[in-house]
């Protein structure tokens, strides 16, 4: 994810491979931005709650599923 920069300078790449590049570009900062806002502490904290969440529900409906009813 590293660029190197070099003068301008005609390649000969045809503009269906610059539009690649271009998408390729695109798609490596998306990444990375990605990449840093999930290594933080709120992105792990929001997601550890919503795995919380997500079992509590699942947990309930399986116990409506049988026809226990919570107390």
């Amino acid at each position: 994810m590293t660029a190197i920069s070099a003068p301008r300078v005609r390649t000969g790449a045809t503009p269906f491979e610059r539009v690649l590049l271009g998408a390729a570009s695109g798609l490596d900062s998306f990444v990375a931005n990605r990449l840093e806002r999930r290594g933080g502490t709120e992105y792990r904290r929001a997601h550890r709650a919503q795995r919380s969440y997500a079992a509590t529900r699942d947990a309930a409906q399986a116990r409506g599923a049988i026809g226990l009813l919570p107390r």
